[in-house]
């Protein structure tokens, strides 16, 4: 708790703007001698108030920027006696901008009056109406695109009992990460992302990012969710389907970017929490803005006892809780040139220790990030990106063996891996005309690391093994976004990419008996992908739009799967030097039908996709004592499915969203073993289900949300932990609530329970049964001061 008194400290003691509450920073100085006002409120369409809505009112070079109080309220005073317009925006609703006439005196002439009443009702923003940059690296609304996406808001992040942003994520069909585990309690190498049954593994299918910078790991393809501290998101794009067009490896199956809030603005909020199994969490985000600086700092640290991973019934003196402990920190400084050029720089560090569910086994991560970045605007050039990142890491980890009773343990490697990435992105956007917008741009990445380790046998050094190399890729795409009429949308993107693997070698030198090292240097290799994808939207009517896409995509290997090897429990898998990429053509299509005034929208996608060569952990032998698997290309895999999803507003109060994968994925190739033609994909379920609810009271006192709840769900049927499908994880449901009730303006209490049915279902099996969650429980509160 002593962490979480430091951040309250920290929050009170950030300056303020000296603002009046409720208001924004205003546009050129009023001129003077103006005596027209006007009084106005923000509502819903239900009545309610609308609080933290901005107001803008234009009036020849006369700009006045308001922010409504909680009351909905805003004024502004000595105005030009002349028309203008006025504009209201509002997060979650579509904005309103009307015409403002200047009221007429007694003598019939625009001039000094009292005060003018406006009533202004905002509609909820429809789905379609949401904004993606994800999807078509440019603003795009999500009802011109034909791409998979699915966008999670502020509102339903916050309203989600889960506590790690993995798990939130799990509101979408198809998101898994490898063995159903989540970050709270699974070792880092294990939360490799996959989406739409491409399989999961250590190395992650999807590209994660934030604000379009890779958080996948540069050595393993894993990803530390817990690097981006959860108060400083501020929503959630996920792109599902291959999307190496635009963003090359990694984005196999899709791409998921954690859009942070803007520091543009003074405020802050804190989110703190405390649940059961010793779980403290403390989340915060601030920023401070004054003339053309900005600043901002979030942090966020967790501590948790954990829980046990294996049954009452197999535990063993062996077994303790897997736990959590991480502290992670992003400082931003911000310089906006002129209205249109930005330039940033940010800082960000994870420290995190774990304890993996084994008295002795634990894993320890430190990771340090610079990046740098600048947008520029030009209404004749078009709009330009650059993104510059790169630092340092270190990866450590020991293993054991266990006994078969799970009464002793013996060490068996102590490793560490350190890594170091560098990398740019540079970006071009630009309308063609009225129906057209072009997008280009260039990136490139530089990682080294290698995996020093020291083997045991009999509790006794018998070696020093060190494996590694560096990695070096470069990437070039384009885009055409092509409106041929009002009801036609097509895109069609390329990219080609070029990697190189070099400098790579393993030295064994033995340790228990003198020997020379052993050095094998392994040959440098290079390899090419061009991956294009074309893409058609059809609106039929106002409410039915029909989409198509084809496409390829691609992911390298990591360094990991070239030149490490691990072991988890009693399952060893080796790496493999002479890994090639993984290849994947897919196709989809889907129609949207939105109702209600676009209040609820009906999506159903059908999806193909063939990988060749996917990099499977491949089980060699057998024992009672040892699994040993090898990392090898398979030769094709299959994924066919559907997915559907209703998301829409029932009444005023009652938000409603849910969704349903079903998956068929296969292996449909492999020479060199036909035992496992026909068999499962590892990880991928045929079939998936979820749903939340989401409901808000308004008060008439205060014109709050006198009260929030939210309620999710997901089920999943079984699945198979290895890749001869002996292995098979049971189907399982989980229920997750939420509820919260403000004290006073920017101040609220909640509680939230995850996994109300208590159901311990399988995430693993190495081959021990290892269990997910119990019920957590936790209580907290939030705080939001200025406008944040």
């Amino acid at each position: 708790m002593a962490r979480v008194v430091l951040l309250v400290l920290f929050a009170l003691a950030i300056p303020t703007t000296g603002l009046a509450a409720g208001q924004a920073p205003q546009g050129p100085a009023e001129p003077s001698g103006g005596s027209v006002r006007i009084r106005g409120t923000v509502r819903d369409v239900s009545g309610a108030a609308v609080p933290g809505a901005k107001v803008v009112l234009q009036i020849g070079k006369f700009r006045a920027t308001r922010t409504t109080d909680r009351r909905g309220g805003f004024s502004i005073d000595n105005l030009p006696a002349a028309s203008g317009t006025l504009t209201v925006r509002a997060p979650g609703f579509e904005p309103v901008q009307q015409s403002w006439n200047a009221p007429i005196n007694q003598a019939g002439q625009a001039g000094p009056s009292g005060p003018r009443n406006l009533e202004v009702a905002l509609r909820p923003q429809s789905v379609s109406e949401r904004i993606t940059v994800t999807a078509t690296r440019t603003r795009t609304r999500l009802g011109d695109t034909a791409a998979d996406v699915a966008v999670l808001t502020s509102e339903d992040l916050s309203s989600t009992a889960a506590l790690t942003t993995d798990d939130k994520l799990r509101q979408v069909p198809g998101f898994s990460l490898f063995r159903r585990s989540g970050s709270r309690a699974a070792n880092p190498t294990s939360q490799g992302v996959s989406l739409r049954g491409v399989g999961a593994s250590g190395a992650s299918r999807a590209l994660v990012l934030e604000d379009g910078i890779p958080l996948n790991d540069p050595f393993g393809g894993w990803v530390y969710w817990d690097r981006v501290p959860t108060e400083s998101v501020g929503a959630v794009e996920l792109v599902q389907g291959g999307s190496s067009d635009l963003y090359g490896s990694d984005a196999l199956g899709g791409v998921i970017n954690v859009v942070t809030r803007r520091v543009d603005q003074s405020g802050l909020s804190l989110d703190a929490s405390y649940g059961n199994e010793n779980t403290p969490d403390a989340s915060l985000a601030s920023s401070l803005r004054w003339g053309r600086w900005a600043s901002g700092f979030s942090a966020e640290t967790f501590h948790t006892s954990g829980y046990f991973l294996v049954p009452d019934d197999l535990r063993g003196p062996v077994d303790s809780r897997a736990g959590v402990d991480y502290r992670s920190g992003v400082a931003t400084v911000e310089r906006v040139i002129t209205d249109q050029a930005r330039v940033f720089a940010r800082a960000s560090y994870l420290g995190e220790q774990r304890e993996n569910g084994k008295v002795d086994e634990r894993n320890h991560t430190e990771i340090r990030q610079v990046a740098l970045g600048g947008d520029w605007q030009s209404a004749s050039l078009g709009a330009f990106s650059l993104r510059a990142y790169g630092g340092p890491q270190t990866f450590d980890q020991n293993f054991f063996a266990v006994a078969p009773d799970r009464s002793s343990e013996s060490l068996t490697r102590v490793q560490r891996v350190p890594a170091q990435q560098i990398g740019f992105t540079a970006q071009w956007s630009r309308p063609a005309g009225a129906r057209q917008t072009l997008v280009a741009g260039v990136d490139g990445n530089g990682v080294r690391g290698a995996s020093d380790e020291f083997l045991f046998k009999n509790d006794l050094e018998s070696s020093a093994v060190g494996a590694g190399g560096r990695q070096r890729t470069v990437g070039v795409f384009g885009e055409d976004i092509l409106r041929l009429t009002s009801r036609w949308i097509v895109t069609a993107g390329a990219r080609y990419d070029h990697w190189l693997n070099y400098r790579a070698l393993s030295v064994t030198q033995p340790l228990a008996t003198p020997g020379p090292a052993a050095v094998t240097d392994f040959a440098g290799r290079a390899e090419q992908a061009f991956s294009p994808r074309l893409s058609v939207l059809r609106r039929v009517t106002e409410n039915l739009s029909l989409t198509g896409s084809v496409y390829r995509a691609f992911r390298a290997p990591t360094l990991n799967e070239l030149y490490r090897t691990f072991r988890l429990g009693n399952i060893l898998t080796l790496a493999n030097a002479d890994l090639r990429a993984e290849r994947l053509t897919g196709a989809e299509a889907g129609a949207t039908w939105t109702a209600l005034a676009g209040q609820l929208t009906t999506r159903g996608t059908f999806f193909w996709s063939d990988t060749s060569r996917p990099i499977s952990n491949v089980t060699l032998s057998t024992t009672p004592a040892l699994i040993t698997r090898e990392r090898e290309n398979l030769g094709r895999t299959r994924s066919r499915g559907i997915e559907l999803e209703v998301t829409g507003r029932l009444t005023p109060t009652l938000s409603i969203s849910s969704g349903y994968e079903f998956t068929n994925a296969t292996v449909v190739g492999f020479p060199a073993n036909t035992a496992l033609v026909g068999l499962r994909i590892p990880e991928v379920p045929r079939h998936e289900a979820t749903f939340q609810l989401r409901y808000a009271n308004p008060d008439a006192a205060y014109r709050l949300a006198r009260l929030t709840a939210g309620i999710q769900g997901r089920a999943e049927s079984a699945a198979y932990d290895d890749d001869l499908n002996t292995l098979r994880l049971k189907p399982y449901f989980t229920l997750d609530a939420l509820v919260s009730r403000p004290l006073a303006r920017g101040l609220e209490v909640y509680a939230a329970a995850e996994n109300l049915t208590g159901q311990r279902y399988e995430v693993a099996l190495t081959p021990a049964t290892n269990l997910g969650p119990p019920r957590l429980a936790r209580v907290g509160i939030r705080l939001q001061l200025g406008n944040r």
